[in-house]
């Protein structure tokens, strides 16, 4: 019998332990610390799942899963999570406890580095060449670094950004522009294997993959919470957002920004922001979407940091290291041939 367990973001934790015979589940107990009523609803999403076959998908399963807890209450949990316990059981999925990841923590890098080292050390995970990473950004630079498909010219001012020095870049991944100033913000970029997410949706793997930080930021008296699709929030205002990059591969890349102490009036300047987006987050001016972690925690940028990664070493299997010579070489010429081109730049006018 195998065993496999995912503890639902903000939610309970699932067990499940399952047998295969010839090719399909034999056996399936489910358990953990959920509430569910009435009780014999266990029974049946035990039994519903008797017979599948093992190579089904979470997809799948919840649907089985659902129609058995049809009229039962569940608290704490979903069938989706049930079912991503049994494929975690089954060695089709991986959690948290699987893998050592490197912590890696360089001096200060161009923004452009920044950015073409995400590409670099995703296309890394994929081939296996290096494990699952957590890496800490520095950079030198004021920039504007907005998403894959987003428009330059709607996004950005790009007169006063020359104006006002600030280098304006595109990412690899999705969502939205984010105004960076050197030792003002915090960034992080997490590269997994797409094992990792396996049967998670996209909101669902936000919120899994953002949860550490919120604990971490609890140790430094933030009131963080998760706001999906990909904001960090806390009841002072908006922290930070999140996003994605998937290769065909599998692997993932999920890197997030927090504000500790933007200029808000400069980051106005250069950001065209549009009263209908912010409207959407329950604001009306920019400046209020600002909230600083340091008027929050009281802490220096460099002790949060600290604290952060602290926290993530009490809870993962991690060792600490650098990034490797042919990793910056490659990134430096990504920086050259992709991430300083205008076309690359301006893709979306």
């Amino acid at each position: 019998m195998s065993r496999g367990e995912y503890k639902v973001p903000g939610g309970k934790l699932v067990a499940a332990e399952v047998e295969v015979t010839d090719g399909r589940l034999s056996s399936v107990h489910i358990s953990g610390d959920f509430f569910l009523e009435p009780d014999d609803a266990l029974e049946r999403i035990d039994a519903a799942l008797v017979d599948m076959p093992a190579t089904a998908t979470v997809k799948q399963m919840t649907q089985v899963l659902t129609t058995a807890a049809e009229g039962a209450s569940l608290v704490g949990f979903t069938p989706d999570a049930v079912a991503i316990a049994v494929r975690r059981a089954l060695g089709e999925a991986t959690s948290w406890s699987d893998h050592t990841f490197e912590i890696v923590h360089p001096q200060p890098l161009l923004p452009i580095i920044n950015l073409a080292l995400d590409q670099v050390l995703l296309e890394e995970v994929a081939a296996g060449r290096r494990g699952p990473t957590l890496r800490l950004w520095e950079w030198n630079d004021d920039c504007v670094v907005i998403g894959s498909f987003q428009s330059l010219r709607n996004e950005v001012d790009t007169e006063q950004a020359a104006e006002l020095g600030v280098q304006v870049v595109r990412r690899i991944s999705g969502g939205g522009a984010m105004f960076m100033e050197p030792g003002n913000c915090i960034t992080y970029s997490l590269y997994v294997p797409g094992s990792l997410v396996e049967g998670l949706s996209f909101e669902q793997s936000y919120a899994f993959l953002d949860d550490w930080v919120l604990g971490a930021l609890e140790r430094v008296g933030i009131e963080a919470r998760y706001v999906p699709l990909n904001d960090i929030s806390s009841p002072q205002g908006k922290i930070g957002g999140a996003a994605q990059k998937r290769l065909a591969g599998g692997a993932v890349l999920h890197h997030v920004t927090m504000s500790y102490d933007i200029d808000a009036e400069k980051m106005t300047r250069v950001l065209r922001i549009g009263r209908e987006k912010l409207s959407d987050k329950g604001t009306t001016s920019a400046v209020k979407r600002v909230d600083p972690m340091r008027s929050q925690s009281g802490m220096a940028r460099e002790d949060i940091i600290s604290e952060m990664k602290d926290y993530f070493r009490s809870r993962y299997a991690t060792t600490d290291g650098d990034l490797r010579p042919e990793e910056l070489e490659r990134a430096e010429e990504l920086a050259r041939t992709k991430f300083s081109d205008p076309d690359w730049v301006a893709r979306v006018p």
